[in-house]
Formats: C-alpha cells, sequence, structure tokens
C-alpha cells in the first residue's frame, strides 16, 4: 500500500492547474514512476519530473484488447470534444467516453496515457489508468472505470496508489462505476446526433430554443418549428449539449416527454 500523505503539503500554482508547491512530499513524486509514449517509443520518468507532460495528447501505451467469454469489448469511440477517436475496452469505459464527451468542461481525453509504477514493500507493482482528462479551467483529471462488484484486492490497491499519486502532484482522482441504467440508455440514444453537423440548420435550431421557452412535449414542440425528419435531430443535438433540457433519470425518453430550453425559470 502507498503511503500516507499530508495533502496540506501542496498547494496550486497560480494558473498552472496540477503544480505543486511549498513542501514536497518527497515519496511520493520519487517512488512512483510514470511511463508513457513519445514518438513511438517508451518514456519512463519519475512522477515529479513528469507530472507536467501534457498527457491529454499521448498515444495509449498499450494495445486495446479483449477476450473470449469476458466483459471487455475493445473499440473506438468519436469525441465530438476532440473531433477524433478515443479507444476504450469495455462497454462501462465507452459509456464513460460518451459521459465525457458530453461534459461541457471536459476539452480533451487521451485513454491509457500512461503505466504507473510503483513499490509495494513487496513486489514491483504497475498500473494503467482508463483517462487521462483535462479540463477547461487547466485542472487534470485522471480516471478509472470499473463495476463496484468487479473490483478485487489488487484492483483497488491499483486505485489507491493512483489516487496517491494524482494527489501529490494536484491532480484529480476518479473512480467510475456503472451510471444510472435509464440515464445512460437516454445519452446513448443523445449521442448519436452528438456531431456539430446535427445542430444545422441554425433557423431550426433558433426556432426550437424559441418554442421551448415554454415547457411542452417533444413531439408536439418539434411540429410547431417544421418537419420533423428535419426539426427532430436538431431537437436531439440540443439536448446533448444541454441547450435543451428534459428529465433524462426519470424514463426513457418519449413522444410527450416534457422539453425546456436551459435557463428558463420554470426549470430553475
Amino acid at each position: 500500500m502507498p503511503p500516507k500523505v499530508d495533502h496540506s503539503a501542496y498547494r496550486w500554482a497560480g494558473d498552472v492547474a496540477g503544480a505543486p508547491l511549498g513542501v514536497f512530499e518527497e515519496a511520493a513524486l520519487t517512488s512512483f514512476d510514470l511511463a508513457f509514449s513519445v514518438n513511438g517509443s517508451l518514456v519512463r520518468r519519475s512522477l515529479g519530473s513528469s507530472w507536467d507532460t501534457p498527457f491529454e495528447a499521448v498515444d495509449p501505451v498499450r494495445e486495446f484488447s479483449w477476450h473470449k467469454g469476458g466483459h471487455g469489448f475493445a473499440g473506438w469511440y468519436y469525441s465530438a470534444t476532440l473531433r477524433d477517436h478515443v479507444g476504450y475496452e469495455s462497454w462501462l469505459e465507452r459509456d464513460r467516453l460518451i459521459l465525457l464527451d458530453r461534459d461541457p468542461q471536459v476539452v480533451a481525453i487521451a485513454s491509457q496515457p500512461f503505466w504507473l509504477h510503483w513499490h509495494d514493500g513487496t513486489r514491483k507493482r504497475r498500473h494503467a489508468p482508463d483517462y487521462f482528462v483535462r479540463l477547461s479551467d487547466g485542472r487534470a483529471r485522471v480516471v478509472d472505470v470499473r463495476a463496484a462488484d468487479e473490483m478485487d484486492g489488487a484492483t483497488r490497491e491499483a486505485f489507491e496508489a493512483a489516487e496517491h499519486a494524482c494527489r501529490a502532484v494536484g491532480w484529480e482522482f476518479e473512480w467510475v462505476g456503472r451510471p444510472e441504467p435509464v440515464f445512460m440508455a437516454n445519452i446513448r440514444w443523445l449521442s448519436r446526433y452528438r456531431r456539430a453537423r446535427c445542430g444545422r440548420p441554425v433557423a431550426v435550431r433558433n426556432g426550437l430554443l424559441e418554442v421551448f421557452r415554454e415547457p411542452m412535449g417533444l413531439w408536439e414542440g418539434a411540429g410547431l418549428v417544421g418537419d420533423r425528419l428535419q426539426v427532430l435531430p436538431v431537437l436531439f443535438h440540443l439536448l446533448w449539449s444541454g441547450a435543451l433540457r428534459t428529465d433524462l433519470a426519470g424514463g426513457l425518453m418519449e413522444s410527450d416527454s416534457l422539453v425546456w430550453a436551459k435557463g428558463i425559470r420554470w426549470a430553475a
């Protein structure tokens, strides 16, 4: 297990999110190593000398794979935020990518960004986190995805080590499990309309934002704007982006689902 950290020993460094200042916890900065890809070659450096690497731009440190009879299912997800593909190794990781892609604070995502190396007091260990996320304010977040009922002792120890390393350099660490199923089913549907082209024509977009200033049913409101074959993709894109709102957790979206524009007082 990694040593205890006194997190009061570091703080934010001006506008550089994640920079540790003051009294360093030297054990963390030197006992963890990061191995990451640079121009196709794996480079290994101490945590203290590599924390400011732009990990959101690195290549995965290992290939994505799945095993017959297992839960894994590898693939590539097209991120509308990045306008590029990001890898995943399971449906659960794919779902997390969808949620990250929809998060307006997220500006960059990298999968399998580095190997975290450490010694647990008995043997050498390593762990590749699932995602490195850069937020719009410069903060860094490392994300590991695993359902709670699939956590074993080794995985829990790896996540604890990753959290320890992240805190030592001012990064956030997040372990996430299964999302709420109804909410996720609705988000998966809306993700089909995540690309910017689905938000056009502009006249339809503006019409929807105006119509739904008064909350009303999805189907009814779409019909007031124009031909539903043209209007519905734009409506779903606006629900994806958050410009329009509906209750995504209360039930699967239906034609009579109540929709309203973001920011109206009724929705506050």
